[in-house]
């Protein structure tokens, strides 16, 4: 069963969480709310939007681009004051932003989570057989792109 717990219930606020979902067409409004849980213990709401949008995006792709959509999601407190989001599945094609025209109605995921995030990447997995798709929210004064890893183009 696909439910979330608020990260306060037993005291202490976890800095990580993690579930397996087989994801559908409300699994992101679901996905958010639990985000927003752990950002609003982390007292990082200032980020939630960005990552909720960015965190909305990853799953649409999954939805859309995954058989069977069977994804993995963890969400990071970072020590330096932000968020880290991993969405991996068993999909071996690794996702890039493209270029669209104006009028057409898809092919902007990517693209959204650059333009709201510090930074993202697509992390393919060594033996061929999945990937991990990343962003990160940092908080303001956070050290955003001191170590930023170059964001795929």
């Amino acid at each position: 069963m696909n439910h979330a717990i608020d990260p306060r219930a037993g005291g202490a606020v976890e800095p990580t969480h993690h579930a397996d979902f087989a994801l559908g067409e409300h699994s992101a409004r679901h996905l958010r709310r639990i985000l927003r849980l752990y950002l609003t213990a982390w007292g990082l709401l200032e980020v939630a939007g960005a990552a909720e949008l960015a965190l909305t995006e990853l799953i649409a792709n999954v939805v859309r681009h995954v058989p069977g959509r069977r994804a993995r999601t963890l969400i990071f407190l970072l020590p330096a004051g932000g968020v880290r989001v991993e969405v991996a599945d068993d999909c071996p094609d690794v996702p890039r932003m493209a270029v669209r025209g104006e009028l057409d109605e898809g092919g902007r995921g990517l693209v959204l989570v650059d333009a709201v995030t510090d930074k993202w990447g697509v992390e393919p997995r060594r033996d061929g057989t999945g990937k991990t798709v990343w962003f990160e929210c940092m908080a303001a004064g956070g050290p955003a792109g001191a170590d930023a890893v170059s964001r795929p183009r």
